[in-house]
């Protein structure tokens, strides 16, 4: 998966995260359930492991390390991307520009960042 669609599906799950919250501030009793965005992203970005049977524990924590570690990285990269924009339009107290603007920008960056 390119960091293009990473981080364009790790902004789509800081909006949803946003949409549940607010969904609960207007409604504390509302029932909001996610669309298990951050589980498909998961499933589909960690790679399937498997194991040598007499492997110490050392091997299985190397092994696992690994494989998983660069997919980790990238989705890491790209939420700690998406936080940095918004903590820095927050720090800057803009009024101006709500988070779910600054998260569509950073979404619109990406999108056209494919088109060239």
């Amino acid at each position: 998966m390119e960091q293009r669609e990473i981080m364009q599906r790790g902004v789509g799950i800081l909006t949803e995260a946003l949409e549940m919250r607010r969904q609960l501030r207007e409604n504390p009793d509302a029932d909001v359930t996610g669309s298990g965005a951050v589980a498909k992203l998961l499933e589909e970005m960690l790679p399937h492991i498997q194991l040598p049977a007499d492997a110490s524990a050392r091997e299985v924590a190397d092994i696992i390390t690994e494989k998983l570690g660069p997919a980790i990285v990238q989705i890491t990269s790209a939420l700690t991307f998406a936080f940095v924009q918004l903590a820095e339009v927050h720090d800057e107290g803009r009024t101006d520009v709500s988070s779910a603007d600054v998260l569509r920008s950073i979404s619109l960056h990406y999108e056209t960042d494919a088109e060239r």
